[in-house]
């Protein structure tokens, strides 16, 4: 263990020197001058620190307060070394955050009794940080042990919905991404873009409820299968709401919102501009350019050219305007997500 030493008189260095020298274990490191003291303390941390409280440069009281401003520093014993016995100078010293004091002149006697107390002060400390650390550790692994069943329930919710629609391909993959993309893009925390990638391929998980005659349907539906279909946002919320899993409550958002328009005209709510929820404006532009540019039994894949045009005449209208421009801003990173995530 390190013992840092500061006095400027050399004869009482040398004098405690010797003496920490005797005890098993440990090291001293020893200073005349308090600034380099300092700068040893700045850029390592003791385990002991001995200061003189009468030093030409800095006494022993600013030396205190200079360490403990460090944060790494907060729980290292100090003991003064004085020949004060002015009962306001050791009030201070105690308020500045010293532990125990030492008078002079120094008294092997009480000397060592006293740096092993404050040695074994520190191993307490010491020990104490090691649980706290191992104990950070199992909290960080069972996080991530939970965000990682979480994140097996989401793709497993999308897949089930996905066996309903097989169609989509690896729609929902490229969908989520966009979305990701454009979160981003709109200067939203990384938090909330990552929870995104997570929650938007379950935007569809309503789809789970919708009958075969309708869902699979290969023609046009009708008005009256229209209006089941329609119902499919309302059922994903239902099953992905009051979720104790912040994605999951996120993804019943998307499944709620996701197909409501800009200006008022989408479903199931009739929601116009800011009144639907950021997350369901997102995944409205990420998940009809991926559909309009992917084939399906009842059309071709529509060219980029073709979709992005489509976007921006719909600005305002289905989406909202940051929402696509936020997209085409990101335009490398669609096209970059396309190439990687084929049918």
């Amino acid at each position: 263990m390190n013992i840092v030493i500061v006095d400027d008189t050399p004869l009482n260095l040398v004098l405690m020197t010797r003496l920490v020298d005797r005890l098993a274990g440990v090291e001293a490191r020893a200073f005349e001058r308090a600034a380099d003291g300092l700068a040893w303390c700045e850029s390592n941390e003791p385990d002991l620190i001995i200061v003189d409280y009468m030093m030409p440069e800095c006494d022993g009281l600013e030396f205190i307060r200079r360490v403990r401003s460090w944060h790494h520093h907060e729980d290292v014993p100090i003991l003064m070394v004085t020949a004060n016995d002015e009962p306001k100078v050791r009030y201070e010293a105690l308020e500045c955050g010293a532990n125990d004091f030492l008078n002079k002149p120094v008294d092997a006697h009480e000397f060592e009794p006293r740096v092993r107390n404050m040695l074994k002060l520190r191993e307490a400390h010491l020990a104490t940080r090691q649980r706290a650390e191992a104990l950070a550790v199992a909290v960080r692994q069972a996080t991530a042990d939970i965000l990682e069943r979480e994140r097996e329930t989401v793709i497993r919710l999308a897949r089930a919905a996905e066996f309903r629609d097989p169609e989509t391909g690896v729609h929902i993959q490229r969908m989520a991404h966009y979305s990701a993309v454009i979160a981003r893009l709109l200067g939203q925390p990384a938090a909330f873009a990552e929870q995104m990638l997570l929650a938007a391929p379950m935007h569809d998980v309503g789809k789970l409820g919708i009958p075969d005659s309708i869902l699979l349907k290969a023609g046009r539906l009708t008005p009256e299968e229209f209006a089941v279909m329609k119902r499919h946002p309302v059922i994903g919320h239902d099953i992905l709401k009051d979720s104790s899993s912040g994605v999951l409550r996120l993804g019943a958002s998307i499944a709620l919102s996701h197909h409501e328009k800009y200006d008022g005209s989408g479903y199931p709510h009739g929601l116009a501009g800011a009144a639907i929820p950021l997350e369901g404006r997102i995944v409205a532009v990420a998940d009809v350019f991926d559909a309009l540019t992917s084939v399906r039994p009842y059309k071709p894949a529509w060219p980029l050219s073709r979709a992005i045009a489509f976007l921006r005449d719909s600005r305002g209208q289905h989406f909202d305007p940051t929402c696509v421009d936020a997209f085409l801003r990101g335009w490398d990173e669609i096209v970059d997500i396309r190439h990687r995530l084929q049918d």
